[in-house]
C-alpha cells in the first residue's frame, strides 16, 4: 500500500493540511455543530468519522483509477483547474450560502442521522473531488489517512467547539484562507505539470 514510507507520510501530511483548512467552517463542519447543540456530540462526531471514511474510499479508488488511465502531465493539469476552481469558489463564498438551518428529525438514531446527513452533502463535494485528484498524484493509502483524519477532525471541532470558534472567526475568513490555499496547490499542479 505505501511506496515509500517518507514520501507517504509527507502525502498524509500535505493532505491533512489541505483537507483540514479546506473543510474549516465548510458546511458539513456545521452540520455537526448544528446537531450537537440539539444532541450528544459522540453519535454525532462517530456517525460523521464513518460517512467521511466511507466517503473517502470512494475518492481515493477514483483517483487510484484515473493516476492508472490518464497521462501524468493531464492529471496535474486536471488537478490544478479543479484546486483553480475550488480556490475561486472559495474566495468569493458567501458566510450565508451555506444553509446552516437543520431540520429535527423523529425516529432512528443520532448516529444514523449524522451519518446520513454527512454522506448526502458530501458526495461529491469540492473536499471529495480534491481527495480523488490528490490521490491521483500521490500515494492513494496515505491520501485515505491524510484525508480521513483532517475530516475526522473538523467533524470533532464542529462536534465539540465549533459554536465557539464561529464566535470568534467569521466563516467568510476561513473560506477565503481555503480558497487561497486551493489557489496556491493549483499552481503546484501547473508547475508540476509543465516542468516534468
Amino acid at each position: 500500500m505505501f511506496s515509500d514510507f517518507g514520501e507517504s507520510l509527507a502525502s498524509a501530511g500535505s493532505t491533512f493540511a489541505v483537507i483540514a483548512l479546506a473543510e474549516m467552517g465548510d458546511k458539513t463542519q456545521i452540520v455537526c455543530m448544528t446537531l450537537s447543540l440539539r444532541h450528544r456530540a459522540m453519535p454525532v462526531f462517530a456517525g460523521a468519522a464513518l460517512a467521511f471514511a466511507i466517503l473517502n474510499v470512494i475518492a481515493v479508488g477514483i483517483g487510484a483509477v484515473l493516476s492508472d488511465w490518464v497521462p501524468e502531465r493531464a492529471l496535474n493539469i486536471l488537478v490544478g483547474v479543479l484546486f483553480c476552481a475550488f480556490g475561486i469558489w472559495a474566495l468569493r463564498s458567501k458566510a450565508d450560502r451555506e444553509g446552516t438551518e437543520i431540520k429535527e428529525r423523529s425516529g432512528g438514531s443520532i448516529f444514523a442521522l449524522a451519518f446520513a446527513m454527512i454522506f448526502i452533502s458530501e458526495m461529491g463535494d469540492k473536499t471529495q473531488i480534491a481527495v480523488a485528484g490528490l490521490s491521483s498524484t500521490a500515494d492513494p493509502g496515505a491520501v485515505w489517512i491524510g484525508a480521513t483524519l483532517a475530516l475526522t477532525m473538523t467533524s470533532a471541532l464542529g462536534a465539540i467547539a465549533g459554536r465557539t470558534i464561529l464566535q470568534r472567526v467569521p466563516v467568510v475568513w476561513l473560506h477565503r484562507f481555503s480558497g487561497l490555499i486551493f489557489l496556491g496547490l493549483a499552481a503546484y499542479s501547473f508547475f508540476e505539470a509543465f516542468t516534468a
